[in-house]
C-alpha cells in the first residue's frame, strides 16, 4: 500500500511540474513570439502533410513549406526584444527566440532530408524553385 501511495504522489508531482513548465514557457513569450510559434507549427503540419503525400502533391506541399519557412525566417530575423526590459525578461526573450529558431532549423533539416530522398528538386518545378529565386534576388545589390 505504501508503494502505491508513493507512486501516486510521484505521478501527481510530475504532472504538476510539467504543467507548470508549459505555463512558464508560454508566459515568457511575447505576443509576436506566440504568433511566430503558431506559424512555425503550421509550417510543421505542412511538412508532415508533404511527408505523407506522393508525386506532384508532395512537390506542391514542399514548395508551400519552403515559402512558409522563408517568410518565417525573415520575420524571425527582424524580431527585436522590446526596449525597457529587465535583464531577466531580456534573457527569457532570447531563450524563447532561440527555441523558435531551433524548431525552424529542425524543420529545414527534415525538409532537406526529404528532398535528398526525392533525388533533389525536380527540374522545372516552379513550386520548389521559389526559394532559390527569392534568395538570389535578395542578394543582388
Amino acid at each position: 500500500m505504501k508503494n502505491q501511495t508513493i507512486y501516486k504522489m510521484i505521478t501527481t508531482l510530475a504532472v504538476c511540474s510539467m504543467s507548470f513548465l508549459s505555463v512558464s514557457a508560454i508566459a515568457a513569450q511575447d505576443e509576436f513570439q506566440r504568433q511566430m510559434a503558431q506559424k512555425i507549427m503550421q509550417a510543421k503540419q505542412k511538412l508532415k502533410a508533404a511527408e505523407a503525400a506522393k508525386g506532384a502533391e508532395r512537390n506542391k506541399l514542399m514548395g508551400e513549406h519552403m515559402k512558409m519557412m522563408h517568410d518565417n525566417m525573415g520575420k524571425m530575423q527582424a524580431m527585436k526584444p522590446k526596449s525597457g526590459m529587465t535583464m531577466q525578461e531580456h534573457e527569457d526573450w532570447i531563450s524563447e527566440h532561440q527555441k523558435l529558431m531551433d524548431e525552424m532549423m529542425s524543420q529545414m533539416m527534415d525538409e532537406h532530408h526529404m528532398m535528398m530522398e526525392m533525388g533533389g528538386m525536380a527540374k522545372g518545378s516552379s513550386e520548389m524553385d521559389c526559394m532559390s529565386k527569392k534568395s538570389d534576388d535578395a542578394h543582388k545589390h
